[in-house]
Protein backbone atom coordinates (compact mmCIF):
# COMPACT_ATOMS: atom_id res chain seq x y z
CA UNK A 1 0.00 0.00 0.00
CA UNK A 2 1.33 3.45 -0.89
CA UNK A 3 0.56 6.68 0.88
CA UNK A 4 0.83 10.06 -0.77
CA UNK A 5 -0.16 12.05 2.29
CA UNK A 6 2.74 13.77 4.12
CA UNK A 7 3.84 12.24 7.36
CA UNK A 8 2.88 14.61 10.17
CA UNK A 9 5.92 13.73 12.26
CA UNK A 10 8.27 14.91 9.48
CA UNK A 11 6.86 18.44 9.39
CA UNK A 12 8.73 21.07 11.40
CA UNK A 13 7.33 21.78 14.83
CA UNK A 14 8.03 24.74 17.12
CA UNK A 15 10.40 22.52 19.09
CA UNK A 16 12.49 21.59 16.03
CA UNK A 17 12.43 25.15 14.70
CA UNK A 18 13.94 26.42 17.96
CA UNK A 19 17.69 26.66 18.42
CA UNK A 20 19.57 23.64 19.62
CA UNK A 21 21.41 23.90 22.92
CA UNK A 22 24.76 23.92 21.13
CA UNK A 23 23.68 26.60 18.66
CA UNK A 24 22.30 28.74 21.52
CA UNK A 25 25.68 28.49 23.32
CA UNK A 26 27.58 29.47 20.17
CA UNK A 27 25.17 32.34 19.50
CA UNK A 28 25.68 33.64 23.05
CA UNK A 29 29.46 33.40 22.62
CA UNK A 30 29.30 35.28 19.31
CA UNK A 31 27.23 38.05 20.91
CA UNK A 32 29.66 38.24 23.84
CA UNK A 33 32.74 38.53 21.61
CA UNK A 34 31.26 40.84 18.97
CA UNK A 35 29.64 43.17 21.54
CA UNK A 36 33.15 44.12 22.68
CA UNK A 37 33.96 45.25 19.11
CA UNK A 38 31.14 47.51 17.84
CA UNK A 39 32.89 48.23 14.51
CA UNK A 40 33.55 44.55 13.90
CA UNK A 41 36.50 42.22 14.19
CA UNK A 42 38.16 39.66 11.97
CA UNK A 43 36.82 36.13 11.89
CA UNK A 44 40.03 34.61 13.26
CA UNK A 45 39.90 36.93 16.31
CA UNK A 46 36.34 35.75 17.00
CA UNK A 47 37.41 32.11 16.76
CA UNK A 48 40.46 32.68 18.98
CA UNK A 49 38.35 34.55 21.58
CA UNK A 50 35.65 31.90 21.75
CA UNK A 51 38.27 29.13 21.91
CA UNK A 52 40.08 30.93 24.78
CA UNK A 53 36.80 31.50 26.60
CA UNK A 54 35.85 27.84 26.31
CA UNK A 55 39.28 26.73 27.52
CA UNK A 56 39.08 29.09 30.51
CA UNK A 57 35.60 27.84 31.42
CA UNK A 58 36.53 24.19 30.91
CA UNK A 59 34.02 23.75 28.06
CA UNK A 60 34.45 21.27 25.24
CA UNK A 61 35.92 22.40 21.90
CA UNK A 62 34.53 20.04 19.24
CA UNK A 63 36.58 18.83 16.28
CA UNK A 64 34.47 20.89 13.83
CA UNK A 65 34.31 23.90 16.17
CA UNK A 66 35.04 26.60 13.58
CA UNK A 67 32.54 25.12 11.12
CA UNK A 68 29.80 25.26 13.77
CA UNK A 69 30.63 28.86 14.71
CA UNK A 70 30.69 29.94 11.05
CA UNK A 71 27.40 28.16 10.34
CA UNK A 72 25.74 29.87 13.32
CA UNK A 73 27.10 33.27 12.28
CA UNK A 74 25.86 32.85 8.70
CA UNK A 75 22.44 31.65 9.86
CA UNK A 76 21.98 34.84 11.90
CA UNK A 77 23.76 37.23 9.51
CA UNK A 78 22.11 39.95 7.48
CA UNK A 79 22.75 39.94 3.75
CA UNK A 80 23.13 43.73 3.82
CA UNK A 81 26.55 45.25 4.45
CA UNK A 82 25.21 47.89 6.85
CA UNK A 83 23.19 47.33 10.01
CA UNK A 84 19.51 48.01 9.60
CA UNK A 85 16.54 47.50 11.89
CA UNK A 86 16.01 43.79 12.26
CA UNK A 87 12.77 41.97 12.78
CA UNK A 88 12.41 40.13 16.09
CA UNK A 89 14.25 36.85 15.78
CA UNK A 90 15.93 38.09 12.60
CA UNK A 91 19.54 38.87 11.79
CA UNK A 92 21.85 39.74 14.67
CA UNK A 93 25.12 40.08 12.76
CA UNK A 94 26.43 41.61 9.54
CA UNK A 95 29.62 41.94 7.54
CA UNK A 96 30.71 45.60 7.42
CA UNK A 97 31.48 46.86 3.95
CA UNK A 98 34.70 48.74 3.23
CA UNK A 99 36.73 46.40 5.42
CA UNK A 100 39.56 44.22 4.23
CA UNK A 101 39.27 40.53 4.93
CA UNK A 102 36.57 38.61 6.72
CA UNK A 103 35.18 41.02 9.32
CA UNK A 104 32.18 40.13 11.47
CA UNK A 105 30.10 42.63 13.46
CA UNK A 106 27.01 42.65 15.62
CA UNK A 107 24.01 44.80 14.81
CA UNK A 108 23.92 47.39 17.63
CA UNK A 109 21.18 46.92 20.18
CA UNK A 110 19.82 50.41 19.55
CA UNK A 111 19.26 49.47 15.91
CA UNK A 112 17.89 46.03 16.73
CA UNK A 113 15.59 47.23 19.49
CA UNK A 114 14.40 50.85 19.25
CA UNK A 115 13.04 50.72 22.81
CA UNK A 116 16.51 49.89 24.20
CA UNK A 117 17.51 53.57 24.17
CA UNK A 118 14.41 54.56 26.12
CA UNK A 119 14.75 54.69 29.91
CA UNK A 120 12.87 52.12 31.92
CA UNK A 121 9.60 53.65 33.22
CA UNK A 122 10.52 52.86 36.83
CA UNK A 123 13.93 54.55 36.53
CA UNK A 124 12.62 57.82 35.09
CA UNK A 125 12.35 60.75 37.45
CA UNK A 126 8.75 61.64 38.24
CA UNK A 127 7.38 64.70 36.51
CA UNK A 128 5.99 66.82 39.33
CA UNK A 129 5.22 69.80 37.12
CA UNK A 130 8.18 71.87 38.39
CA UNK A 131 10.89 72.65 35.89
Amino acid sequence: MTYVAPIASMEPTPQTAALSRNERAILDELVEVLSAHPRGVRRWVVMRSIRASRTKRGRDIPHKFEDEVERTFRRHCSTAAEPHPAEPGGARFYRPKETAGEVWAIIPLAVTDPTAAMPHPMSAEPDDGHT
